[in-house]
């Protein structure tokens, strides 16, 4: 430990390149007011729009106020030491590619959301500085990402998906074009779709279409965000999130009790507004479910964490409908590795529910990084 007085020294990183930016911002400041301070020193890395590091501000804006998103902004220039012996942060001093050592780190909690973040990115960075971190290596953060794949590998643990089309190179005069989807595929989906940038979240670039005359400007919203997209059948039935993590030492992934998301009223969809900016849903947590459905989604997510490979934490999202036969019919919507810890995440929420705090939350996620090394 490096920190002050022997307390274990926190890199809580947080911003980024990603149209997620101020959603992570709004995360590092909920996970910073929750590191115990009798216990972990905290150093608030923030990573601009532009992809400059800083040693952010103190008075660093980490909220959503009055509609107005966070942003970093100004800070000491520092840059990420590359030789694992570092084992930390540098200062960009005028004049000089590295200037003086500015502090070592014990871990890294990479608050960062969407590409550049989630993606596998910053997990290849500090896996070559030697850093422990929070949340899942290179691969279960890549393949969750990207949605095409999360699919492919959720189906071949037998995991049900959602029917989907993915379109490549999706841009162009591609987008412009009606029949970049044929006529077979437009009616084994239906209406509506959803089509999405494959790798992004927060809903940022989806579109909800209810007439194929809309696909094409559908498809050009995605692709500005993401070159590969994908269109989704929309899948009937209620929005339940299962919260998953790693075991305390050995043994099965944990998984927390289920919750639900219910749209108000003259709400067509769960966009970002509906999100972040409006009062537009309800949240029951827990959910109101049987105790077999409360068993078959913790299942679930449980098997949807092992079979990406993660590692720490995940929330998995389902659809909770009734099949041809009558029976419950729950299909997985995607995994989060590392799921929003804004003050309406369901995340947290739901350890809450489960009899785990947010401060024991944010705890457990950095002390089991640490075991992990």
């Amino acid at each position: 430990m490096n920190g002050q007085a022997g307390k274990v020294r926190v890199a809580v990183v947080f911003g980024g390149r990603s149209a997620e930016h101020a959603i992570s911002c709004v995360s590092a400041g909920s996970v910073m007011a929750a590191l115990d301070p009798e216990r972990y020193e905290v150093v608030p890395v923030g990573i601009a729009r532009d992809g400059r590091w800083v040693l952010a501000d103190p008075d660093q804006q980490l909220a959503i106020t009055d509609g107005a998103l966070p942003e970093v902004t100004g800070g000491t220039a520092v840059s990420l030491v590359g030789d694992p012996e570092g084992r930390g942060l540098a200062v960009l001093e005028p004049g000089a590619a590295v200037g003086r050592a500015l502090t070592e780190v014990d871990v890294v909690f990479p608050v960062l959301h969407g590409a550049y973040g989630e993606d596998g990115t910053i997990q290849g960075l500090l896996e070559m500085t030697g850093l422990p971190y929070v949340g899942s290596g290179v691969f279960a953060s890549a393949a969750s990402m990207d949605k095409e794949f999360t699919k492919k590998l959720l189906a071949a643990a037998g995991l049900p998906q959602g029917d989907h089309v993915v379109l490549r190179d999706a841009h162009g005069a591609l987008c412009a074009d009606p029949a970049v989807l044929d006529e077979a595929a437009r009616e084994r989906l239906g209406l509506p779709v959803f089509v999405k940038p494959a790798r992004a979240g927060s809903s940022i670039g989806i579109t909800r279409v209810t007439d194929w005359a809309q696909f094409p400007a559908a498809v050009a919203e995605a692709a500005a965000h993401d070159a590969k997209v994908i269109v989704e059948a929309a899948v009937p039935g209620r929005e339940i999130e299962c919260g998953v993590l790693a075991a305390r030492g050995t043994g099965l992934p944990e998984a927390s009790l289920p919750a639900e998301i219910r749209l108000r009223e003259g709400v067509a969809w769960y966009d970002f507004a509906a999100k972040y900016l409006d009062d537009a849903a309800e949240f029951d947590i827990p959910a109101d479910l049987s105790p077999a459905q409360v068993e078959a989604v913790q299942a679930a997510a449980r098997r949807a964490y092992l079979a990406l490979d993660c590692a720490g934490l995940a929330r998995v999202d389902f659809f909770l409908g009734t099949g041809p036969d009558g029976a419950d019919r729950l299909v997985i919507n995607e995994v989060n590795t590392m799921p929003g810890f804004t003050p309406i995440s369901m995340f947290a929420r739901m350890w809450a529910a489960t009899g785990v705090d947010f401060a024991e939350l944010v705890d457990r996620l950095v002390s089991g990084a640490l075991a992990r090394r």
